[in-house]
């Protein structure tokens, strides 16, 4: 059997002082990726050190970038000719490494990307990137688990229509359509914060990029990019997550680094739960002095509520007064993190997509575990609000979002230990 990291939280504990939010892990890979765009050195800063970040890394390395570490800069040198190959091996562990589709088809005229792993949170297919693609003239071919794409001639520009505004293909056809001839225009297009961190650094690479930020984005492909440094935005569902971890624990946190215009529909919930709310640049605090009330959420694509952030939005309503109504519009397998939630006491009921949450006082302890990154978080940050001591295990996956978790806990009052058990075998008939 081999050994899990787990987490032991103590509940009963308020969360009280200042935490720091390093840059956002969904916009630092997908930063990293667009290097592949330009020959030489580009500088990332305000990376956050966990897995992801390692795991982006040796995917460049494989593809002749040479990727080096300062602190929280990176530094990735890109060849004249970097490869086109991404293996199984690395893509399985990290879905975001997808997105050196676009930038490889870009430069070289022909990618092979494994199909992506990352969390099981639901079914995220590739049509999008794959019909985008095709459209600005790659061959797209689905074979032994690869794709496969191919534009000997060049990319060229398109009209390209979203079904969804998906970050992942829009970030894909991006990074392709800087290089393409002619203009590519993407309508419903995502407007994440990550989209305009990623078209900021393009267009200090010399991308001609109109609509950042808005649902139509215009490419004007240029002849070719230049590395560049760049400075990552800071992490606004980590930043969300100790938003939603005071209000459950009735703390006062106040927390810097990111751009609290990021999260208005979130911080409007705590506010109708109860929470006081104050906002100033890069830096935001809440505090809740009594029980949370309940309220509703739904999930929705950006500016709406953070699917990410779901998780939070149920450990909070699972400790409110009141019944709350959680919807989820994004991931149909979201929802997986409420049966550990429920091995905690909470009272959830759901039908679809939609989740009933009946609050209590307090919660019950109970070893639990992590499936994705942010049920782990939403895990431990229950775990505050049991009897007793709650065993989360399965933290790697918190690991790929939150570094130092267990540290920042204990520095704002938390009584938190981590280590490691051996894993439950696997039986067979």
């Amino acid at each position: 059997m081999a050994p899990v990291d787990v987490i032991r939280v103590a509940g009963g504990a308020r969360l009280v002082g200042d935490v720091s939010v390093v840059g956002a892990k969904n916009s630092a890979l997908k930063l990293m990726a667009a290097a592949l765009l330009a020959p030489g050195e580009t500088v990332v800063s305000n990376v956050p050190r966990i897995t992801d970040i390692a795991v982006m890394a040796e995917v460049l390395r494989r593809l002749g970038a040479d990727v080096r570490a300062d602190g929280d800069e990176l530094s990735i040198s890109v060849p004249e000719r970097p490869g086109a190959e991404a293996d199984y091996d690395l893509v399985r562990q990290l879905r975001a490494s997808i997105c050196v589709l676009g930038p490889l088809l870009a430069r070289r005229g022909y990618a092979r990307v494994a199909h992506p792993g990352g969390d099981a949170i639901g079914s995220r297919g590739l049509d999008m990137h794959i019909e985008g693609l095709a459209r600005m003239g790659a061959e797209m071919v689905n074979e032994h688990g690869f794709v496969i794409a191919n534009a000997p001639r060049g990319l060229h520009g398109a009209t390209i229509w979203l079904d969804f505004p998906s970050v992942g293909a829009t970030e894909n056809l991006l990074m392709a359509a800087v290089l393409a001839k002619g203009v590519t225009e993407i309508d419903n297009a995502a407007r994440e914060p990550e989209i305009i961190d990623l078209c900021a650094q393009l267009t200090a690479m010399g991308a001609r990029i109109d609509g950042a930020g808005s649902s139509r984005l215009e490419v004007e492909g240029v002849e070719g990019l230049r590395p560049v440094r760049h400075r990552c935005v800071g992490d606004r569902i980590v930043a969300g997550t100790w938003a939603f971890a005071a209000a459950m624990t009735r703390g006062d946190l106040a927390i810097t680094g990111v751009d609290h215009r990021f999260l208005e529909i979130a911080l409007d919930k705590l506010i109708l739960a109860g929470a006081l709310v104050e906002t100033g640049p890069q830096r935001l605090r809440v505090r809740m002095d009594e029980r949370p009330r309940s309220v509703d959420v739904v999930t929705l694509p950006y500016p709406g509520f953070a699917t990410d952030l779901l998780p939070m939005a149920i450990a909070l309503a699972s400790v409110s007064d009141g019944a709350s109504l959680i919807t989820e519009n994004i991931f149909d397998g979201r929802f997986m993190f409420i049966n550990e939630m429920m091995r905690l006491g909470a009272q959830v009921q759901t039908d679809g997509h939609h989740a009933v949450v009946r609050g209590r006082e307090r919660l019950s302890s109970a070893p639990v575990r992590a499936t994705d990154i942010r049920a782990g978080a939403g895990l431990v940050m229950a775990g505050l609000c049991t009897d007793g001591v709650t065993e989360v295990s399965h933290v790697h996956h918190v690991d790929r979002g939150y570094p130092g978790l267990a540290e920042d806990l204990r520095r704002l009052g938390a009584t938190v230990a981590r280590g490691t058990v051996p894993d439950l075998p696997e039986f067979t008939l």
